[in-house]
């Protein structure tokens, strides 16, 4: 049996898992016990809870349309002023507070809230139910990011008036745009806007950890004061997420709660410095930092379009779980966007599909690429596998067909693995040429190598053109990282037999040279 490298290659620390792998899943697990307190409690509490709510909400709403009486939502928008201003602090926010206290939640406030002229921007997490509106509240109500949508739902679109809200059109392609320039406007304009509150996560989470902050908040370099939510209950029934009970049902079980309890603290204003005002993403990362130590959990680099990719793996019959990525990591580091990954998404489901919990184990790996279990073969799969466990996840695979592949199909390496299979050089490779190689280099069976042939050439003309050759491997980068795997497994042994003597120092190199080549820089 030829001999082998033997070598580890180092893994990035900044590419390793996250402390939190879902954090958008909701596993409360509901026992027996508990849901026969629920029925029991909910027959009583539910019915009178419901009635008191909507006689809070039949006395709230004709107040909301006398505030908001003539005041226009869009376009040149001032801040509402004297008893408009009075009552949306006063009697929305007291009306508020009771409509929570009738669904049975019970309000702990620590801290002290800055005012508008000392932090202009609150920013708010976790981020984690539709109850977190309740903060609103506690805050006075201040001005909220909202969907103008929101603006025409009824009853509630004119509690949301209320707010005078920062709008977001998915309709107009320069809403990011106008939204920061508006939020940037109101926490500059000394204390003649209200306060501004943003969820800066911008999805919800299961409380676990904090995830990547978007910029809005940070983008005007003004003080901005931490705000941190908590639901200290022994069931919860408020965590409201991608994976898990459906909003209907989370509304019922709370309501069959004695009570519910929601702290909210309001900490220490952060002042950005000279350089986190001209870099945002520094000044989030600070104010994240400080509220994870406050809470005591981890920071993760996943964001919303990791749920976007959730959804994505469930579409292609994946576990769901299988699209985290932490897609801000993995979009910075290795340089891709949203669509380059979701095309990797699907190129993974292509092989995992049939896999149990989507992951690709090497008998898998080998029978998407046609080939046999092989030292070349088993060489890259370790070099994709990360975390050593003898299978790819989907994280493992965006990460190895970026750094490993992508890099590997060059025109040089294409060309010379196009010349190992044209023995006689008239640049064409026939069904001979292509077989012999195949079956003496990775003993590929007559069966997947006519397979294999056929896709390569596209004309069905019985060769293969370097074009076709080289087409296959742009949409197929595992084949070319195969190739020069296997290249170096022939030098390797070609060294080893010359002066066996030097295997230590030649292994040493060659674990250099790779760590160099397979891994970007950090």
């Amino acid at each position: 049996m030829p001999p082998q490298r033997v070598f580890a290659l180092p893994r990035q620390q900044s590419l390793l898992l996250p402390a939190v792998i879902n954090p958008f899943v909701q596993d409360t697990r509901l026992t027996k016990a508990a849901i026969i307190k629920c029925v029991l409690v909910g027959l009583i509490l539910v019915p009178v809870r419901a009635v008191l709510v909507s006689l809070i909400l039949m006395v709230t709403w004709p107040v909301a349309v006398l505030i908001t009486l003539n005041h226009p939502m869009k376009g040149a928008v001032e801040p509402m002023t004297g008893w408009r201003r009075l009552m949306c602090r006063k009697v929305m926010a007291a009306l508020g507070r009771t409509y929570y206290f009738c669904m049975g939640f019970r309000v702990v406030v620590k801290g002290k809230q800055a005012d508008s002229t000392e932090a202009p921007i609150l920013a708010v997490a976790p981020h984690s139910t539709f109850f977190d509106g309740i903060v609103c509240l506690v805050a006075g109500l201040p001005s909220t990011v909202s969907r103008v949508e929101n603006l025409e739902t009824p009853i509630f679109g004119r509690f949301v008036r209320c707010l005078q809200p920062v709008l977001v059109s998915r309709k107009d392609p320069d809403s990011r745009k106008n939204t920061i320039r508006e939020i940037e406007s109101r926490a500059k304009s000394a204390g003649r806007w209200p306060q501004v509150l943003i969820f800066p996560e911008g999805t919800c989470t299961n409380r676990s950890c904090l995830i990547t902050f978007k910029q809005g908040a940070f983008v005007p370099g003004v003080p901005v004061q931490p705000v941190i939510m908590r639901y200290p209950n022994k069931l919860d029934t408020v965590t409201w997420t991608w994976q898990g009970f459906s909003s209907k049902t989370l509304l019922l079980l709370t309501l069959s709660q004695l009570y519910t309890t929601v702290e909210i603290e309001f900490l220490p204003t952060q002042i950005p410095t000279e350089e986190e005002k001209k870099s945002p993403p520094l000044f989030a990362n600070r104010v994240r930092q400080t509220m994870a130590r406050t809470l005591g959990v981890p920071v993760t680099d996943h964001t919303y379009e990791d749920c976007r990719l959730m959804i994505s793996a469930g579409e292609l019959t994946l576990p769901m779980e299988a699209g985290l990525v932490e897609f801000t990591k993995i979009s910075r580091k290795l340089n891709l966007k949203w669509d380059n990954v979701k095309k990797d998404l699907e190129g993974f489901a292509a092989i995992a599909g049939s896999c149990k919990g989507g992951r690709i184990t090497i008998e898998e790996f080998a029978k998407f690429l046609k080939l046999p279990v092989n030292p070349a073969l088993e060489e890259l799969f370790a070099l994709f596998d990360r975390n050593g466990d003898g299978t790819i996840d989907f994280r493992e695979y965006v990460i190895g067909v970026t750094i490993l592949c992508r890099p590997a199909n060059t025109e040089d390496v294409l060309r010379m693995a196009f010349q190992l299979f044209d023995v006689d050089k008239d640049e064409k490779i026939t069904r001979e040429e292509f077989s012999a190689l195949l079956r003496s280099a990775l003993g590929v069976s007559n069966l997947n190598m006519a397979k294999l042939f056929k896709e390569i050439d596209a004309d069905r003309s019985g060769f293969i053109t370097f074009t076709e050759f080289h087409d296959f491997a742009m949409v197929h980068p595992e084949y070319a990282k195969l190739f020069s795997t296997y290249l170096e497994l022939q030098r390797y042994q070609a060294i080893q037999e010359a002066t066996p003597g030097d295997l230590e120092l030649t292994g040493s190199a060659e674990e250099q040279e790779d760590s160099t080549s397979d891994k970007k820089d950090d």
